[in-house]
C-alpha cells in the first residue's frame, strides 16, 4: 500500500464521453485505472480533489477563442466526429470541460499543499489537442491547462514530462515559443502524429526547452531507463521547475493495441519513482500525473497501480 497521501480527481461523469461505435478509448480504461488505483491505495491514503467545469479564461490561455467557439459549436450536434479518430456525443462536453477542470483543480492542490503528489484519471485525454485544433481523442489541452494555471497563479517554471507513445504535439505547440515551461516527450517513432523529431527543440524566446526522445519501434524498459539518465532526469535538473507534471500515456506497455514498444508496469513505476525522486531532490516535491492515452485494459490497471504505489513511496527502479 501507499505510504504517502496522494491526491486523486476522478469522476463517474468522465465516462458519459462515448462513441456509438467500437473505439479504442472507451469508458472501461478508467475501469481499469480505478481498480489499479484500489489496489495501490486504502482509501485514508487518498486525498479526493473534486473535479469542476474548466472556464473560459483557463481554457483561452491554451486555446484559441475562435477554437472554443466552433467546439461548441461542433458539440451542440450531440453524436459525431472532430475528425476520424475523434469523437464526441452528447455527454462529451461534460466530460471534456471536467477533465480540464479537474486537471487545473489538481495542479492547485499539489501546488498548494498539503498534499505533493497527485494522479488524475481523465477522459478524454488532451495531449494532441493543438491552440486551434482537436485531434487524437483529444479536444481541450488537459496538462496544458493547468500548467498555464499555475503559472497565471505565481509559478515561473513548469516542466511537462510526455511518456505517452505517441507525441503530444498539442502540449509541444503550445508551449513551443514560451521558456517558462520545459517540455520533454519520450515516443515512438514512426507512429502517429509523425511529429517529435529531436530538431524539434523550440523557437524564439522557448528554443531549447522543448526535447524530443524519438524511440524506435522495439523500444523496452532498458532504453526508456538509458533515456531517463541520460536525457530527462539532466533536463529536469537544468531547468530547475517548480512542479512537475507528467502525461502519463500507457500505451508503451507491450500489451497495447496501437503501439509496438515493449515497456511494462514496472518501467511506468519507475519512471515515476525517478522523476518523485527528482522532486523530492528539487525540494518541492510538486508531482501530478495525468492519464492520456493506454488501450490495453489489464496493461493500464498494472501501470496505474505500479505509478500511484510509486507516488506513496514504493520504489521501482530504472532498468
Amino acid at each position: 500500500m501507499a505510504e504517502l497521501p496522494i491526491a486523486v480527481v476522478d469522476d463517474e461523469r468522465f465516462d458519459g464521453h462515448r462513441s456509438m461505435e467500437m473505439h479504442p478509448e472507451r469508458p472501461e480504461r478508467l475501469v481499469a485505472a480505478r481498480a489499479g488505483l484500489k489496489r495501490a491505495a486504502a482509501p485514508g491514503e487518498l486525498v479526493r480533489v473534486a473535479a469542476r467545469p474548466v472556464n473560459d479564461e483557463e481554457v483561452l490561455r491554451v486555446h484559441s477563442e475562435t477554437y472554443l467557439r466552433g467546439l461548441r459549436d461542433a458539440l451542440r450536434a450531440g453524436w459525431g466526429h472532430i475528425d476520424a479518430d475523434t469523437f464526441f456525443c452528447p455527454q462529451t462536453e461534460e466530460a471534456a470541460w471536467l477533465a480540464a477542470g479537474g486537471a487545473v483543480e489538481l495542479c492547485r492542490a499539489v501546488v498548494d499543499g498539503p498534499v505533493r503528489r497527485g494522479i488524475a484519471l481523465l477522459r478524454p485525454p488532451g495531449h494532441h489537442a493543438c491552440p486551434s485544433r482537436a485531434m487524437g481523442f483529444c479536444l481541450l489541452n488537459n496538462i496544458a491547462i493547468a500548467a498555464a494555471d499555475a503559472l497565471a497563479r505565481g509559478l515561473s517554471r513548469v516542466a511537462i514530462v510526455d511518456f505517452d507513445v505517441h507525441h503530444g504535439n498539442g502540449t509541444q505547440d503550445i508551449f513551443y515559443e514560451d521558456a517558462r515551461v520545459l517540455f520533454v516527450s519520450l515516443h515512438q517513432s514512426p507512429l502517429y502524429p509523425g511529429t517529435g523529431r529531436v530538431e524539434e527543440r523550440g523557437a524564439r524566446g522557448g528554443e531549447g526547452y522543448t526535447v524530443n526522445a524519438p524511440m524506435p519501434p522495439g523500444s523496452g524498459p532498458e532504453a526508456y531507463g538509458a533515456a531517463f539518465r541520460e536525457l530527462v532526469l539532466p533536463a529536469l535538473r537544468s531547468f530547475d521547475a517548480e512542479l512537475v507534471l507528467v502525461s502519463s500515456g500507457l500505451d508503451g506497455h507491450r500489451r497495447d493495441p496501437l503501439a509496438q514498444l515493449e515497456l511494462d508496469a514496472n518501467c511506468f513505476g519507475a519512471m515515476t519513482t525517478a522523476l518523485a525522486d527528482h522532486v523530492d531532490e528539487a525540494g518541492h516535491g510538486r508531482l501530478a500525473l495525468f492519464l492520456e492515452g493506454g488501450y490495453d485494459l489489464h496493461a493500464i490497471e498494472e501501470s496505474v497501480h505500479a505509478m500511484v504505489m510509486a507516488l506513496g513511496g514504493e520504489r521501482y527502479e530504472l532498468a
